[in-house]
């Protein structure tokens, strides 16, 4: 029997769906996490052949000794993984250090979680990618931002999601994010663009079994930053530009045996870069769409898609094929706005389309808001109506 360490496996609340899959499938299923064990659901588990708590995730040593201790219990550890951007660093470092050869490891954190090298694999995949610099000083800030003009956007090199991600438009506002000496951060040229999105299930010889995407119209920086409501969705059929890219993409940056999420810019209008509709590089996410986003690709797909990703760990395959195509859409309501429709409302407007009304857990609030709405259309007309109902304020 094959042993499968899954880190994390109680967050997101919908993962262990993936460890359900993943013992069907005939696996030791071995769980490590911070949260007490009577703190998991039950059906986690039910999914877990053993549980070992950590006090924080965050202490290495910890988090070695448990992985050693399913070693010395189970034998040699097949998978490990976390399906999840905030460890893949961590995953990299154990799969290193016990020799598991299944997965990315140490030397591959640069390229996998670094946003300036993402950009030397984009290209190697005949991707355009926006205009850089590091940020170091204020002169070799001037002299980019001389070339590409204000605005420019900063964030973290190594960072997660939207956080800490800033637009500057001026000098005075260049001068005060460096006035608080900020550390490993990369500064781009402005992309007037939507995000779309390549989602896939990628086999062990680098094809995809699973193909779907997502577009988020609205800036998630912005989002973050204005304490907006969120909206993004799920396609019916993936862009085929879209997709012709992302599985470029997949093989530049050698992926195997992963659920990947790979971000591109779909540019709003003619810029520098390219011309209005041209598809351009964002970043690489390699592990799934976060929160929901798998749920969502279900009631877009009429699949499963975490049956589909333990069988491709299991078998390299899966019998498991789309069936009905639907627009997901998702709503993000933001905790103290005033909306004209209540709760109530919206499930009497839209009892036949709602598929999930839940809180979203706080450590992934900011960029998605604090209650979801879930609902599945056959056209872009209703669902346009549905965001609407639901997001519009008092």
């Amino acid at each position: 029997m094959k042993n499968f360490i899954f880190i994390s496996p109680n967050f997101p609340t919908n993962y262990w769906k993936f460890c359900r899959h993943l013992k069907n499938n005939g696996f030791n299923v071995l769980g490590i996490g911070d949260c007490p064990y009577d703190n998991l659901t039950g059906e986690l588990r039910l999914s877990l052949t053993e549980y070992y708590k950590v006090s924080t995730l965050e202490n290495y040593d910890e988090v070695y000794r448990a992985v050693a201790f399913f070693a010395f219990k189970y034998g040699r550890i097949d998978f490990l993984e976390s399906n999840n951007e905030y460890w893949l660093e961590r995953d990299a470092l154990l799969r290193t250090d016990f020799n598991i050869c299944t997965g990315f490891k140490k030397e591959d954190i640069r390229k996998i979680k670094l946003k300036s090298e993402m950009k030397k694999y984009y290209k190697k995949a005949g991707v355009k990618v926006a205009r850089y610099c590091l940020v170091t000083d204020y002169d070799t800030c001037s002299r980019f931002i001389g070339e590409v003009g204000y605005p420019v956007i900063v964030k973290p090199d190594n960072g997660v999601g939207a956080n800490d991600t800033y637009k500057l438009s001026s000098d005075g506002e260049l001068r005060a994010f460096l006035s608080k000496d900020p550390q490993n951060y990369i500064m781009e040229e402005f992309i007037d663009a939507e995000v779309n999105s390549y989602d896939a299930i990628i086999d062990s010889h680098g094809k995809p079994i699973f193909e779907t995407g997502n577009v988020t119209p609205y800036s998630i920086m912005d989002i973050v930053n204005n304490n907006d409501n969120s909206i993004y969705y799920m396609v019916n059929e993936p862009f085929p530009d879209v997709r012709a890219l992302g599985r470029k993409t997949v093989k530049a940056f050698g992926v195997k045996s992963r659920f990947v999420h790979f971000e591109f810019f779909r540019l709003l209008s003619d810029q520098y870069i390219g011309k209005k509709g041209e598809v351009v590089a964002l970043e690489v996410n390699m592990r799934p769409c976060g929160g929901f986003s798998p749920d969502m690709m279900n009631y877009a797909n009429s699949t499963d898609v975490y049956k589909i990703w333990a069988d491709m760990i299991a078998f390299d395959k899966t019998e498991v094929k789309p069936g009905e195509r639907w627009y997901c859409a998702y709503a993000g309501r933001r905790d103290g706005k005033e909306f004209r429709y209540s709760e109530q409302d919206i499930i009497d407007r839209y009892s036949y389309a709602l598929k999930n009304i839940s809180r979203i857990p706080d450590a992934l609030s900011a960029a998605m808001g604090n209650t979801m709405f879930l609902a599945t259309f056959k056209t872009e007309a209703e669902m346009d109506e549905f965001y609407e109902e639901v997001l519009m304020h008092a």
